[in-house]
């Protein structure tokens, strides 16, 4: 068994797609339209034949409320690792990324931060090692 595809909410597609492409840098791999539905996904520049990660409009009533009961609660929709999570945030910062948890070692080898990605979510970066 392998996972190819996994999501997150967003409430607006096209500003999602840019904040993951032109501020986290990864890649658009697919943006299907049939008829009100938009398949959108992007994929990681370092693994572009790996998972990919479905931007999916939230116009689905339940979607909409669990987007945004988790942001709510400070919950990460989902997470990313990164070879230096201090590296990272610095980068992020200076490109106007609001941060909701600055980099902070929450485990002996793990240090996470938590960003707003500007489209309904709080994604967590990590590394690991």
């Amino acid at each position: 068994m392998k996972i190819i595809y996994t999501k997150v909410f967003v409430n607006d597609q096209d500003k999602a797609l840019k904040f993951y492409t032109q501020i986290l840098g990864f890649l658009k791999k697919s943006d299907i339209t049939a008829g009100d539905y938009r398949w959108l996904t992007v994929v990681s520049r370092e693994d572009q034949n790996g998972t990919e990660l479905i931007l999916e409009l939230n116009n689905n009533p339940a979607a909409k409320t669990y987007q945004e009961a988790i942001f709510e609660q400070s919950i990460p929709a989902t997470n990313f690792v990164v070879s230096d999570v201090h590296i990272d945030y610095e980068r992020l910062k200076k490109l106007g990324v609001k941060f909701t948890m600055q980099p902070s070692e929450v485990m002996e080898n793990v240090t996470i931060a938590v960003f707003d990605d500007t489209c309904g979510n709080l994604i967590q970066i990590q590394t690991v090692g």
